[in-house]
């Protein structure tokens, strides 16, 4: 007989609880009923207002944000001020600091020979007879040292500095348009856009003021007195790169040139060397890397056999074979003009020419 409260069938087998637990997956807990739209109503409602028998629940009020949507906003905000700040700031790049525009400081010397130039029928000769001898040919003789990452700069940024170093040297010393007396603007190209006044007003107005020196820019020559004789112009020298500062690569070129000349539409004339000296100062900023191009800080010339009372400001004005220099002095230095460059004039050594 079954007990109290159980089926008249008694518990059915095999059912630790009876039929309680067939149901009890279809039992529903207190969140589940207080989620529900609909709501009985109870008895004495229905018999009181004749109402139906379910009404719908007004939906829940949740105070303030679920916790998916503060997280979103929160995602948000984090990403949207990440991204001013990388655009403000470079991960690479330093504070950025108001860089002075200071005009390049030019110094052309003059070397003059004892004697007379020696000359000769062919160039190969001259040079094979001089200290230039064992010299490279053109840009091969710019070689660019190994290319290595710095504090402050990738091994890319310092590879692009001394590239465009060494692309200013080629384009300025050994472009025969250049050279002869021509064009400009393939060296202008190369510098900073701060220094195109400077760099146009040496050329308007050239002067020897240690500014305005076209042949501190550039090599070239005289073009009613002399022209390249032989391309093949010879070239020593090395580059050298270090970090300045945080935001600065400097780049030291030395290099010695050594050109093939002969007179103006002079075809039949005897050849003779002509020496050039060149010491030059670069510096690069983040913006004159990714641009390609450079600022000249400095510009040291030594330059030869040439005659100290020669204008050497606009171009270089060579001796040639057979020619002296002659007992000129160089042009006067005023020490009452503020900023006025010193009149300098060397001698060139005797083993700097060609032993015929």
């Amino acid at each position: 007989m079954a007990g109290r409260g159980g089926p008249p069938g008694g518990t059915p087998e095999g059912a630790p609880g009876g039929g309680e637990d067939e149901y009890r997956s279809v039992v529903f807990d207190e969140s589940f009923v207080r989620a529900a739209r609909l709501q009985e109503f109870s008895a004495q409602e229905r018999i009181t207002d004749h109402a139906p028998a379910v009404r719908p629940r007004p939906p829940l009020r949740r105070a303030g944000l679920s916790r998916q949507a503060l997280i979103l906003v929160v995602l948000i905000a984090v990403a949207f001020g990440t991204a001013i700040y990388m655009g403000v700031r470079h991960p690479y790049q330093s504070p950025t600091v108001e860089r002075a525009a200071e005009p390049a400081r030019m110094t052309v010397v003059p070397l003059a020979p004892r004697e007379r130039v020696p000359g000769a029928d062919d160039a190969a000769r001259l040079y094979a007879h001089s200290p230039a001898a064992h010299f490279r040919t053109a840009a091969d003789g710019v070689p660019l040292p190994g290319a290595r990452r710095t504090a402050h700069f990738s091994e890319d940024q310092v590879l692009n500095a001394l590239t465009t170093a060494k692309t200013y040297i080629v384009r300025s010393a050994l472009d025969p348009d250049v050279l002869r007396g021509g064009q400009v603007r393939s060296v202008r190209v190369l510098l900073d856009p701060d220094q195109f006044q400077q760099f146009d007003q040496s050329f308007d107005s050239p002067a020897a003021d240690g500014r305005h020196t076209p042949t501190g820019w550039l090599i070239r020559f005289d073009p009613a007195r002399a022209e390249l004789a032989d391309p093949g112009i010879r070239v020593d020298g090395s580059l050298r790169i270090v970090e300045s500062d945080a935001s600065t690569l400097d780049v030291t070129a030395d290099h010695t040139m050594v050109y093939a000349l002969r007179p103006a539409h002079g075809d039949r004339a005897e050849e003779s060397l002509f020496t050039v000296r060149r010491e030059l100062h670069f510096r690069f900023d983040r913006d004159d890397l990714r641009l390609h191009q450079t600022r000249l800080v400095g510009s040291y010339v030594q330059a030869g056999p040439m005659s100290c009372a020669g204008d050497s400001a606009n171009h270089l004005r060579p001796l040639l074979a057979g020619e002296q220099a002659g007992a000129g002095l160089p042009a006067g230095t005023d020490p009452f003009r503020p900023g006025d460059a010193t009149a300098l004039c060397g001698t060139l050594a005797e083993g700097a020419q060609p032993k015929l």
